[in-house]
């Protein structure tokens, strides 16, 4: 293939022009899909960047009220937070072949709940973190909360169901 220039553009639309085609799942069901693999899960790859600088963080989360809630203690990924709200995350199953496949890309917005805040105490709670223990801390945990604007969501089981094994919801 010496000589073959790289046609970003092309490469870039591809699940667009094989979406266009492809065999939708109801969105109810679809949502019901999403909430179970989110919840059979509980660690991301959370990807932010600004400028030139771009940060990818595993990190755990929860998901509660169509929100994506993540600890944190900090790291350079504020940097990136600080200038620029729009964040990925990823979810997966680990790799088992083409016909296993599992995963998830969620494009959201970022936000920082105000330590000691109502969100911030409500998640402790929910989480049954005592509050006394992260103020006992020398150093603040941060809570950042995301809330998604887009899902795409791939999973070969869809396929055997009759739908296209990549769905995506616009929220």
């Amino acid at each position: 293939m010496e000589g073959l220039k790289m046609d970003y553009g092309e490469a870039a639309e591809y699940w667009k022009k094989k979406d266009a085609g492809a065999v939708k799942m109801d969105r109810a069901e679809l949502l019901e899909e999403a909430e179970k693999f989110i919840n059979a899960h509980n660690t991301c790859a959370l990807a932010a960047g600004s400028g030139d600088f771009v940060r990818c963080t595993p990190l755990e989360y929860s998901w509660r009220g169509g929100k994506f809630w993540i600890m944190s203690e900090g790291g350079e990924k504020f940097r990136a937070l600080e200038k620029n709200k729009n964040v990925c995350l990823a979810i997966y199953d680990p790799y088992g072949g083409f016909g296993e496949l599992g995963g998830m890309q969620i494009s959201g917005t970022a936000a920082i709940a105000e330590p000691w805040g109502e969100d911030y105490k409500e998640f402790l709670k929910s989480k049954k973190i005592p509050e006394q223990a992260l103020r006992g801390l020398d150093h603040t945990m941060y809570l950042i909360m995301i809330t998604p604007r887009r899902m795409d969501f791939l999973n070969s089981d869809f396929k055997k169901q009759g739908f296209a094994s990549r769905q995506h919801i616009d929220f």
